[in-house]
């Protein structure tokens, strides 16, 4: 399933051309293209759908809609359990 997750933004910087933001997924950081919104800004909070930034979210609505996905567990479904990779990566 491809959820549009909301997470907040952690860091914006230009590379290649193109505005990418760190953004935070209830403890999952993944990278982001933040080119549909040019005016986003570390702090807030942004709707992802496939890896794109689409729309601004206020701070709880973000809360709310994380706290429900991951009571259904729908954040480890599109992230996978965060302690799980990193026992991966670090048997790599």
């Amino acid at each position: 399933m491809c959820l549009a997750v909301p997470g907040k933004v952690l860091e914006i910087e230009e590379r290649d051309g193109t505005r990418m933001a760190t953004v935070d997924f209830g403890g999952v950081a993944k990278e982001v293209c933040c080119e549909y919104l040019p005016d986003l800004q570390p702090g807030e909070y942004t709707i992802v759908h496939v890896g794109f930034a689409l729309q601004r979210l206020d701070e709880e609505s973000a809360r709310q809609t994380l706290a429900l996905f991951e009571e259904l567990g729908l954040l480890e479904e599109e992230f996978g359990d965060p302690w799980a990779l990193a026992a991966q990566e670090a048997a790599k």
